[in-house]
């Protein structure tokens, strides 16, 4: 039996165009998948547009809109995290399933949106806040339900890819990129979201809750931004067989080895990682990632991480799966709704406090930049400090000098945890011989 299901679009920027086009297009196909008519009733804009069917009711009252008898999906694309909330949340007390794309308010707001939609058995679906088209929450919540996940880590914010991207393929500095960036569109008025790495930190957050069942815990992600990679650190790190690229990872900890806690790593920083990496050539925009998971092993996802395709097709297929919920014949049942999958993959009651890691807990590999007097003894002291904090060196790499009676030395080590390597980079800092700051970036094999 056909049902007609009735959606409100609040938000007619890009991704709410996006949808509204993707609707009209593949409206046959819709049908055909879903066996329900489905119908955009109402949208929520500041200004009327001319080019909307007529038949479609236009409203600056998002309010109104959310508790409208007239709806049955929200579809938020408005962003923010003051009037979003509201506004969902307004929706869900309604009675309205609600699908968003706005990571930042489901980052720092999940927790309390999620908890209030289980009250009121509605779903609220959000496949498009983290990686665009990728649909990376379906596989994380449902296709790797039986896996358990060690680790993941991912390029999830493309702009910080372009960056990275066109400073090693073209030799270009981070500033002129990232200008060409913003004239593309690509990065924002102010990027600071980008390049800092938040927005790759609301995105991990999310995925990290669904990978390990955990609460949603923004603000401990450790979040370092990629404005301080030079030309100098990227052609250094090709010259040793790797690739800086900005990454967000989530890894379990079991606390074995020296020093090791047990906890969970969530970490957003530029990342040393091997050139034959699958990673490695995710290059552009595009956003990818990978995960580790037990009996699975690792598989990749990669694609379009923004853009209004990109974003509406992940917004759809959300709408998608509530729009079955809403045509089957247990639509009435409200103790399930229908089916359904927990907001964050685990049964609500199940989630664990297992602890986030300080910055000071975390282990991994270190690329160092050192610069120093071209002196005797002095590659002899690095080291000795080094192996004295119990830190193990990979490989070395002195460069000839860049300036008169100064070289820069390059040392890569195998994982160590941050506290020991705090330590060393201290005590080498004190060092008569060292000229300037030393330069640190983190190092994964992802292995």
């Amino acid at each position: 039996m056909s049902h007609s299901i009735k959606l409100a679009i609040l938000g007619l920027g890009t991704v709410g165009t996006g949808v509204i086009n993707l609707i009209n297009d593949n409206l046959d196909e819709l049908k055909r998948r879903s066996g329900q008519d489905i119908t955009i009733t109402e949208v929520g804009t500041r200004r009327h547009r001319d080019d909307i069917d007529p038949n479609i009711m236009q409203s600056s009252d998002l309010m109104a809109i959310a508790a409208s008898d007239n709806v049955d999906i929200v579809i938020e694309v408005i962003g923010g995290t003051t009037l979003a909330r509201e506004v969902i949340m307004h929706a869900i007390k309604n009675g309205k399933h609600v699908v968003t794309a706005n990571k930042a308010l489901l980052a720092e707001h999940g927790n309390e949106i999620f908890a209030f939609a289980e009250e009121h058995h509605v779903h609220v679906a959000y496949e498009a806040a983290v990686a665009g088209g990728i649909p990376i929450i379906k596989v994380m919540r449902e296709a790797l339900a039986a896996n358990k996940v060690e680790w993941l880590a991912g390029i999830i914010n493309g702009t910080g890819n372009f960056i990275m991207t066109e400073m090693r393929d073209k030799g270009r500095p981070f500033a002129d990129v990232l200008s060409e960036a913003q004239a593309l569109g690509y990065a924002e008025a102010d990027p600071t979201f980008d390049v800092e790495g938040i927005d790759a930190a609301h995105k991990l957050a999310l995925l990290a809750s669904i990978a390990f069942g955990i609460p949603l815990q923004f603000d401990k992600v450790y979040c370092e931004g990629i404005t301080g990679i030079t030309l100098q650190d990227v052609n250094y790190a090709e010259e040793l067989g790797y690739r800086i690229k900005h990454l967000g990872f989530a890894v379990r900890r079991d606390g074995t080895g020296d020093d090791a806690a047990t906890g969970i790593e969530l970490r957003v920083h530029p990342t040393l990682i091997p050139q034959d990496a699958l990673l490695a050539n995710v290059n552009g925009v595009k956003n990818a990632v990978l995960v580790n998971s037990h009996p699975l092993g690792q598989t990749l996802y990669c694609g379009d991480g923004a853009g209004a395709g990109a974003t509406a097709s992940a917004v759809m297929a959300d709408v998608m799966d509530l729009v079955r919920v809403l045509g089957s014949k247990d639509a009435d049942d409200t103790s399930n709704n229908g089916h359904h999958v927990p907001h964050l993959a685990f049964i609500p009651e199940q989630l664990s406090d297992t602890p986030i890691l300080r910055a000071e807990q975390m282990t991994t590999g270190y690329y160092l930049r050192v610069h120093a007097y071209d002196s005797p003894g002095v590659l002899a002291d690095i080291t000795r400090i080094l192996s004295d904090a119990g830190i193990n060196i990979d490989a070395i790499l002195q460069k000839p000098a860049h300036k008169v009676g100064q070289v820069p030395v390059i040392i890569l080590t195998l994982p160590v945890v941050e506290r020991r390597m705090n330590l060393a980079i201290e005590k080498i800092e004190k060092l008569d011989t060292i000229t300037d700051k030393v330069v640190r970036i983190r190092l994964d094999e992802l292995a």
